[in-house]
């Protein structure tokens, strides 16, 4: 008498397919893809687009790289000042009427002053954003008067510069004199 093998619940469909496969000695076809190498046309490729094309991390030069890590620090900048904005949007304290005048006086005082700084944040967002907008159009760290480069120690003390230290200098300068006159 023939003894039936009852199959194992443990095993699953796919496991029994494949050791089916196996007993037949038969391989399993797979069929393979193969996908047409990407061709870019150059007619479609602007000046801009190939500025923006990515160079070989080894081709970089010191200068790119540590305009890359700004990018990167004022991406980071930017994230932070709108998270915190958020927050004080939402805890932004209400006018309120106190029985005191001194106490009214005094959160007057602290409302306005949360105020400013939101506007203060709200312009360096700004200027942020026209940093990363210079950083993609490849004229980060070109100063607007002269057109010299910026040093990258100015660059990294102050990202969203658009004034060699020169020409800031004198700009000051100008200014101390205006208001003096």
């Amino acid at each position: 008498m023939a003894t039936v093998k009852k199959p194992n619940k443990n095993i699953n469909k796919k496991t029994d397919k494949t050791s089916l496969l196996r007993a037949k000695k038969t391989p399993a076809k797979r069929k393979k893809i193969v996908l047409p190498p990407i061709k870019e046309k150059a007619s479609h490729m602007t000046a801009k687009n190939k500025k923006n094309i990515r160079k070989p991390a080894q081709k970089r030069s010191p200068r790119e790289v540590k305009i890359h890590q700004i990018k990167l620090k004022l991406l980071h900048q930017k994230e932070m000042l709108l998270n915190e904005a958020e927050v004080a949007l939402n805890e932004l304290p209400e006018q309120t009427i106190f029985p005191d005048l001194g106490d009214q006086a005094t959160a007057e005082t602290d409302r306005n002053f949360m105020l400013r700084l939101r506007g203060r944040e709200q312009r360096l967002l700004k200027k942020i954003d026209q940093a990363l907008e210079r950083v993609e159009n490849g004229i980060f760290g070109i100063c607007e008067d002269c057109g010299n480069e910026i040093t990258i120690q100015r660059l990294e003390a102050r990202p969203v510069t658009t004034m060699c230290i020169d020409c800031k200098t004198l700009q000051e300068e100008e200014e101390e004199r205006m208001r003096e006159a």
